[in-house]
């Protein structure tokens, strides 16, 4: 198939099928004699098992190991598990951060009289960087 069918098989845009090969995430496509892209149900395999672990967050050099494990039929299933529980952790770091910045801008919001005053504590608390106007 080609890079469209390809991309519209596995959920992956053109575009980024191009980008995962320039970096080397999945193998050089083979090509037709007028050099057009070609892909097999186990390019789409993989494409799909890329898109799924991006949807999940996972970044690229962990996709990597994931990938390589994926194809090592000999793997070890704990290398896996460490690597979902280190991104795991990786997640649940981010929701902390995005919970803080939720609590501190409805704090600011909270403060700000929203009329047709000029002061704002939204604008006063980004501009002091963050040292006033937090919450809790």
């Amino acid at each position: 198939m080609n890079i469209g069918e390809a991309a519209a098989a596995s959920g992956v845009t053109a575009k980024m099928i191009r980008h995962y090969e320039a970096i080397g995430l999945i193998r050089s496509a083979g090509r037709t004699g007028s050099g057009y892209r070609t892909y097999g149900p186990n390019d789409v395999n993989t494409l799909t098992f890329i898109r799924r672990s991006r949807d999940l967050g996972f970044s690229i050099a962990q996709i990597r190991d994931l990938l390589a494990l994926w194809q090592d039929r000999s793997r070890v299933s704990a290398d896996v598990k460490r690597i979902a529980q280190e991104h795991i952790g990786e997640l649940q770091a981010k929701m902390l951060q995005l919970e803080d910045m939720v609590m501190t801008l409805n704090h600011l919001a909270a403060n700000c009289h929203g009329d047709d005053r000029p002061d704002c504590p939204i604008l006063e608390g980004l501009a002091s960087g963050g040292k006033e106007g937090r919450c809790c």
